[in-house]
């Protein structure tokens, strides 16, 4: 189909454009002896080959690619699936049963639960739930990790509840600890990331420095250079070209301080409203809604500048400023609050589990926690989850329902990853109290990783703006002394005093600009990097507003700008 499009193509573009021997070359004059039918036939075979391999090689790429990424989200989440098979296993419910429960919680388990959701469907279609699962082991990109466990599975569940219960306990230990060694490598990978990100920052400027003092005594470097557009001189392409490696390093490594994150610790994302007026509503709780919101009054600032006859360089990043800061005050009080919730869920899941071990059924267990127990930022929503709990129609229950709607009240990753084992566990008749005592394990584990990774990322919130700050030390002080220092001597250098400079190639307004633009550059990786490894994209957006404004403050502060 390729070959035959592209001939045809091929065969009108040649008939189109006749070929002329009179003066040509060899090669041309060959190929004008060739019949045009023949000729776009040969190049139409030519091209189709070439579209082909093309194809074939960039779709096996996207293949590779999208396997990688299935393989490392599965290696992700079954943890977390395993925990949770585990917890089921005690309950009344069968294999399909189990494996339903977990395919229907994709939010919490990913491509684990897609797998086994694909396992349900080819066992629907087969009648085998053996055939569904082998079918899944043969196909998983993860062939280390998912296919020996589906395989497992199936053997142990053949041989009873408890053999399998026994089972799911063991790999799941097993699986906790993979995961503690690969947060062990993210660390030291983490490690040698931050080292090589402050030599990439601070080489940038000390070469802006060098190439500034060279210009002085090698006149050549502001000779100026022909370019496709004006003309440009060597010492302009090194300025310039290292702001613009500073900030490609800069997001390079924010990305990958995002990748290395745990995935299981990852900060929530946040979603916007579907009308305007819900932005505005949600925009002081939801950074989204904020991100959107506070555009349009970044642009009025930016506006308001420009007609105040602002250089255009602060123009754009007062502009930058005015709208990051506020999103990122946004994103830090939702953190904070989220964080608050998740320390109170310890202390909830405490409290519950203390009431179901005398026996007190679940909505009763909750009420009281409810009533008794100060629970900080909690409280409202456990005050809710009571009220629902306790609710009771001609259908039943809503106890799942309750718990459903709590964990997206409290909204974090680990509310789904710890609440979401109660409601799938209750719901299939499992032990209340082996229930909450596996929930109080796992809110503790999850709880300590958290505060864990907390403490290692605040030093690479220290690292970079360190970082910042030096650089800006370094930049105002050459700006300020350096600088006038060798405008002082060629302003009164003569050739009889032995002490000959160019007047021309000192320009301190020109090189105080050149150097403050490459120190914002710097502010700007600093604090994508410094905010990422935070808590991620809005508090990157804020560390770096941040950073440029301090910046701002300190030239101006000193009249370099």
């Amino acid at each position: 189909m390729i070959v035959s499009v592209c001939a045809t193509l091929v065969m009108l573009s040649v008939s189109s454009f006749p070929i002329e021997s009179a003066g040509s070359v060899p090669l041309i004059s060959v190929l004008s002896n060739i019949q045009r039918p023949y000729l776009a036939v040969g190049l139409g075979v030519v091209a189709g080959a070439v579209a082909k391999y093309a194809v074939i090689h960039l779709g096996g790429q996207y293949l590779r690619w999208t396997a990688s990424a299935r393989r490392t989200e599965i290696n992700h989440t079954l943890p977390g699936a395993v925990r949770y098979l585990r917890v089921l296993s005690t309950g009344s419910d069968n294999r399909r049963g189990m494996l339903r429960k977990v395919a229907a919680n994709r939010d919490a388990y990913g491509q684990t639960a897609v797998a086994f959701r694909k396992a349900l469907n080819k066992a629907a279609l087969t009648g085998s739930l053996d055939r569904g699962l082998r079918i899944v082991a043969r196909d998983t990109p993860s062939r280390n990790v998912l296919a020996p466990f589906v395989l497992k599975f199936r053997e142990h569940a053949e041989q009873g509840g408890e053999e399998l219960t026994s089972y799911l306990r063991m790999e799941s230990r097993m699986l906790s600890h993979q995961q503690s060694r690969a947060r062990d490598r993210a660390e030291s990978f983490l490690e040698l990331l931050a080292e090589l990100f402050i030599v990439l920052l601070v080489l940038p400027a000390l070469l802006v420095i060098v190439v500034t003092v060279l210009s002085v005594l090698s006149p050549g470097l502001s000779d100026p250079i022909g370019a496709p557009i004006g003309t440009v001189t060597g010492q302009q392409l090194l300025i310039y070209g290292s702001a613009g490696f500073v900030l490609i390093t800069g997001l390079v490594a924010a990305a990958l301080v995002s990748q290395v994150r745990p995935h299981d610790h990852a900060e929530p994302s946040y979603n916007r409203p579907p009308d305007i007026v819900g932005h505005f509503v949600t925009a002081g709780s939801n950074p989204a809604s904020a991100s959107v919101v506070f555009a349009p009054l970044a642009v009025l600032v930016g506006a308001a500048l420009y007609m105040s006859r602002v250089t255009p360089i602060n123009v754009v990043l007062l502009t930058y400023v005015s709208w990051t800061v506020p999103v990122g005050i946004v994103a830090v009080r939702r953190a904070r609050r989220n964080e608050a919730k998740d320390r109170e869920i310890k202390d909830f899941i405490h409290a519950v589990s203390g009431h179901v071990k005398l026996g007190r059924p679940f909505p009763e267990a909750v009420a009281r926690v409810a009533a008794d127990v100060d629970l900080g930022a909690l409280d409202d929503d456990v005050k809710t989850l009571a009220f629902n709990a306790n609710l009771t129609t001609k259908d039943g229950n809503l106890r799942t329902d309750a718990l459903d709607s709590f964990v997206d009240r409290i909204g974090t990753p680990m509310a789904e990853q710890t609440i979401g084992l109660v409601t799938g566990a209750l719901e299939a008749g499992g032990d209340a109290e082996d229930i909450f005592e596996t929930l109080q394990t796992e809110v503790g584990r999850l709880h300590h990783e958290k505060q864990a990774l907390r403490n290692a990322m605040l030093v690479y919130v220290t690292v970079g703006w360190t970082t910042a700050l030096l650089i800006i030390g370094i930049m105002v002080a050459v700006d300020s002394y350096v600088i006038d220092g060798f405008a002082q001597l060629s302003a009164v250098s003569e050739p009889t005093t032995g002490v000959a400079m160019d007047a021309s190639t000192i320009d301190p307004e020109r090189d105080q600009f050149r150097f403050y633009v490459v120190t914002q550059a710097t502010m700007l990786a600093c604090g994508w990097f410094a905010g990422v490894a935070s808590r991620g994209l809005y508090e990157g957006l804020f560390h770096s507003g941040a950073l440029v404004f301090v910046a701002y403050l300190v030239f101006s502060g000193v009249g370099i700008v």
